[in-house]
């Protein structure tokens, strides 16, 4: 156990928040897209495989997953969620495979349990839920469904202002959405989608001199809208 421990950096006694952000910080460096394709060890297994049991053997000592309860000899987590069927299970599978790196087959999961409808909130943690939605809305981003992408991290923002739980993590939630609101939403909507995405971003933290900047977007592009029909 205490390998593990020293392949996620951490000390024994982490949090299951902790475990959570030293798995994340591990997993995307050892990602294929980052360190190229893996080499397997003598055992076989490759070093994002030994980082994954490392961190569910972790968490499940912080009954991060149901799994530690009913666990027995080749027990399957990804099967049991899905023959469970209910939304609290297929949330919980959504982010199962967002962190098992299976971004693809996450989306198609919380598509088939109605996408933005899919109420994730009500069916996980918050701390999870936080977690899970915003790694999605990354995902939904790089696959260019970014206004998907924007109406999930807007709403975690809204719930940050009243509930902190990024802390200082915050500012680079802010600073990735304003880049993929100017630099991808706005050449995937049309204008009054665009206007309605700048009423959003006023009043949910962003500074002043940003605010004045969504609501002169707003304007222009109601000019272009009025030019339009003449």
């Amino acid at each position: 156990m205490d390998n593990y421990y020293k392949l996620l950096d951490i000390k024994p006694g982490a949090s299951a928040s902790e475990i959570k952000k030293a798995f994340r910080k591990k997993a995307k460096q050892l990602h294929p897209d980052i360190a190229g394709d893996g080499q397997s060890g003598a055992a076989g297994e490759t070093p994002m495989q030994k980082l994954l049991k490392a961190y569910e053997a972790l968490s499940n000592m912080d009954h991060r997953f149901e799994f530690e309860k009913i666990k027995k000899d080749n027990f399957d987590y990804r099967t049991w969620l899905k023959e469970q069927g209910d939304p609290r299970s297929m949330a919980k599978l959504v982010f199962y495979e967002l962190m098992r790196m299976e971004e693809d087959r996450a989306i198609e999961i919380w598509r088939e349990n109605g996408g933005l409808d899919f109420n994730l909130q009500k069916n996980m943690e918050r701390a999870d839920w936080m977690d899970c939605q915003y790694i999605l809305a990354e995902e939904l981003d790089k696959r260019g469904f970014s206004l998907e992408a924007f109406k999930l991290i807007t709403a975690l923002l809204a719930e940050e202002r009243q509930r902190p739980y990024f802390n200082l993590f915050t500012t680079e939630i802010y600073s990735y959405l304003k880049k993929m609101v100017n630099n991808r939403l706005k050449f995937q909507i049309d204008p009054e989608t665009w206007i309605n995405c700048m009423e959003v971003l006023i009043g949910i933290g962003f500074s002043v001199h940003d605010e004045n900047g969504f609501k002169k977007s707003m304007a222009n592009t109601l000019k272009q809208i009025r030019r339009s029909r003449g």
